[in-house]
């Protein structure tokens, strides 16, 4: 099924610098919870990360996204307290040494987004939309952050036992719509929407909302896709995380196909092929 919409280029506020969206961005993935499902995406200390950092960016990366609270399935809680103290421990250093570098915080605490912000990060990525912390929206409204407004239901804990939708693309675009009216009243001018996939989702509804992504372009928000690695690749070939990267390729070319204007990933060097291939592809139709 072909969808079609006033699907337009688009651009965002990050700290008064205007990000433009016209063509697909890459953001790179950095975690410091080190429980993330995936460990080449963990780190330790500065002389691992930075160096890290430094190849994403020479590799093509737009924005790094740090996250210190892991959300793969079943994860384990983490305190408020040990969030902010692994954050604190890699952002300034981060903004320190690269200054030009767009930083998302992969959070649902409101307290966590006030502090990035002010330690200089752009944009807040809550995988909960909201739902885990009732201050989340104000925040970021009185920051005038950027938010991704992810999609799931209940918590990484329990994610897994909540896949039962009757209509699973018109329950999606009422929470999407409905929530996406929430910001835009307190002021939120820039709001990024994720399908989530993984979270809350089943293997094959993975792949249904893929193929349908398009659907959501009539929401007039740019989309992100994190499909990076995760299970519904890997557990559905048979393989681990770490040999994920094909099928990674593969489903990430098939976002942008559907509308992606921003890609999630472990790998940019592989994304930023994917983008360009896709791009040269599209000036030839």
């Amino acid at each position: 099924m072909k969808y079609t919409s006033n699907y337009r280029n688009f651009s965002i506020n990050c700290q008064g610098k205007l990000v433009d969206l016209s063509n697909p961005l890459i953001m790179g993935v950095l975690n410091v919870n080190y429980d993330s499902f995936y460990s080449g995406s963990r780190i330790g200390g500065k002389k691992e990360y930075l160096p890290r950092i430094a190849k994403m960016i020479e590799e093509g990366m737009d924005i790094l996204d740090l996250g210190a609270y892991s959300s793969r399935p079943g994860a384990d809680f983490v305190s408020l307290e040990e969030e902010q103290e692994r954050l604190l421990h890699v952002l300034p250093e981060i903004v320190k040494e690269f200054p030009d570098l767009l930083i998302s915080i992969d959070t649902f605490r409101s307290e966590i987004a006030r502090i990035s912000f002010q330690e200089g990060a752009g944009i807040i990525n809550d995988i909960s939309g909201g739902e885990q912390d009732e201050n989340m929206f104000q925040m970021v409204a009185s920051l005038q952050m950027p938010y991704i407004l992810m999609h799931m239901r209940g918590t990484p804990k329990t994610m897994a036992e909540l896949t039962n939708y009757e209509d699973i693309l018109k329950e999606m675009y009422q929470y999407f719509d409905s929530k996406i009216n929430q910001l835009n009243n307190l002021g939120v001018k820039d709001v990024v929407i994720d399908l989530g996939y993984g979270f809350a989702k089943t293997l094959d509804q993975n792949y249904f909302l893929l193929n349908h992504q398009s659907y959501f372009e009539h929401l007039n928000r740019p989309i992100l896709s994190g499909l990076s690695r995760k299970s519904m690749i890997y557990k559905y070939l048979e393989i681990t995380p770490e040999e994920a990267l094909n099928g990674t390729t593969i489903l990430n070319f098939k976002a942008l196909e559907n509308g992606a204007k921003i890609l999630r990933v472990h790998d940019v060097k592989q994304a930023k092929e994917a983008i360009k291939l896709h791009t040269k592809l599209e000036e030839h139709k």
